[in-house]
């Protein structure tokens, strides 16, 4: 009798243990959910509406229609149009990816080896364009460009070309105005990387004789991939993705995939056709970026599985 009165409070007891478990579990959702409201409300929502958005049908007299068609994607598909637009957005991302890779790991590498206040001023540096409104920054390109300009003044000067480079309305031109922006994002990736380095293994690697070029080329670059690699995911979608410099340096013939479709929204005021090109562009952004983070993850699996 005096056991059975012992044990009464101990089975009392699991029944609060147990409920406070369950809110405890129901807390991270409590939580998150605003987050997760205003990101239903302002993005999947929207993009769903975009969706259904690419399989109404349009005409010119009467506008959208309520009928569903895949007339827009069969467009896309077979007009060489936008075949070469899609082309181009590739080339001009992947050249832009690749340049920043260039310049961006390097500069990395030589800002972590900065002492103070150099290396937060060089930083400021770096992440400057990233403080300046777009158009504005795009507009100084412009400027620089110019048959006129500063870049075309001082090679006329120097005797380097006798007349104006074609910078301004040219893949070149936009290609470098991009770069400028978004190398800051590769930066930061591979600095991110870079701080969970041993600083002790490239000093071993040069203590054994091996040239500073050849300690970078197989123990630096290697274990910093992951860091390039999520730098080169975003500088790819963003630099694929951009509308404003294209837009005011490749002028209206040199046409992407956002001014494409910005076209087709305002312009032409075929919301469908405009819809079906915008979720082309992200479809192809996701399996491309999922398909180079698979390769690489697979090609360098001793490095991110470290």
């Amino acid at each position: 009798m005096a056991d059975a009165t012992v044990a009464m409070p101990a089975a009392g007891a699991a029944a609060p243990r147990r409920k406070s478990s369950e809110g405890a579990g129901a807390a991270p959702w409590l939580l998150a959910s605003p987050a997760l409201l205003l990101f239903i409300g302002l993005l999947l929502v929207p993009l769903l509406l975009t969706v259904l958005l690419s399989f109404h049908a349009f005409d010119g007299a009467r506008g959208v229609l309520p009928d569903t068609t895949w007339r827009n994607y069969v467009e896309v598909f077979s007009d060489g149009y936008y075949h070469e637009i899609f082309l181009r957005t590739g080339g001009l991302a992947l050249g832009v990816t690749l340049l920043c890779i260039v310049f961006g790991v390097p500069e990395t590498l030589i800002l972590a080896r900065m002492k103070s206040p150099w290396r937060a001023l060089f930083l400021i540096v770096i992440l400057g364009p990233l403080l300046i409104s777009v158009v504005v920054r795009t507009l100084g390109w412009a400027i620089l460009f110019g048959n006129n300009g500063l870049i075309n003044s001082s090679l006329m000067s120097l005797g380097i070309t006798s007349e104006p480079v074609r910078l301004m309305f040219s893949m070149t031109g936009v290609a470098i105005a991009l770069t400028h922006v978004l190398i800051p994002f590769m930066v930061i990736s591979v600095w991110a990387n870079l701080q969970k380095l041993d600083p002790q293994v490239e000093n071993a690697g040069l203590s054994l004789g091996a040239s500073p070029l050849k300690v970078f080329w197989r123990v630096m670059l290697p274990q910093l991939l992951p860091g390039i690699l999520s730098g080169g995911i975003i500088v790819f979608a963003l630099s694929a993705s951009a509308f404003a410099t294209p837009a005011l340096l490749g002028g209206r013939k040199l046409k992407v995939v956002a001014t494409a479709a910005y076209d087709e929204f305002l312009n032409t005021l075929n919301w469908p056709l405009g819809a079906t090109i915008a979720m082309l562009l992200l479809l192809a952004n996701v399996v491309i970026i999922l398909g180079a983070n698979r390769w690489v993850e697979r090609r360098f699996s001793q490095v991110f599985d470290a």
